[in-house]
């Protein structure tokens, strides 16, 4: 190790994580899909409270959950970095921008088709 690698310390691991929330943060306030998912964030919890979802299935749901959010704060990283990068209308970066929203897009079809999965059943059984 030279001079120049920064040592780890626990201050700049605190200082790293207080960088994250403020990104997160930028995303809940700057982008509308944000604001999108936490909703569909709340009623999956709410319908997993209500329903009594397994252990397991509550695992499923995180990871679907992260799954989405992950891919949306990509996706707006990405398309702020193109911003920079390319200010002017590029076909190129609209291509990218395009398929980074694809991304977004799977990960939210595949976290419905897994909360349908364990949801039909869990409301079927509740209700009856």
């Amino acid at each position: 190790m030279d001079d120049t690698t920064l040592s780890f310390t626990f201050n700049g691991r605190l200082r790293s994580m207080r960088h994250a929330v403020v990104g997160i943060g930028e995303l809940l306030v700057t982008q509308h899909n944000a604001w999108i998912h936490a909703t569909a964030t709340a009623l999956v919890v709410c319908l997993g409270l209500l329903t009594g979802v397994s252990a397991m299935q509550w695992c499923v749901l995180v990871l679907a959950m992260t799954a989405v959010w992950v891919a949306e704060a990509l996706n707006t990283a990405f398309e702020l970095l193109c911003d920079v990068a390319s200010p002017e209308f590029h076909p190129v970066v609209k291509k990218a921008k395009d398929v980074a929203a694809g991304a977004v897009l799977l990960s939210a079809i595949g976290s419905v088709v897994i909360g349908l999965i364990i949801f039909v059943p869990a409301i079927e059984a509740w209700l009856a």
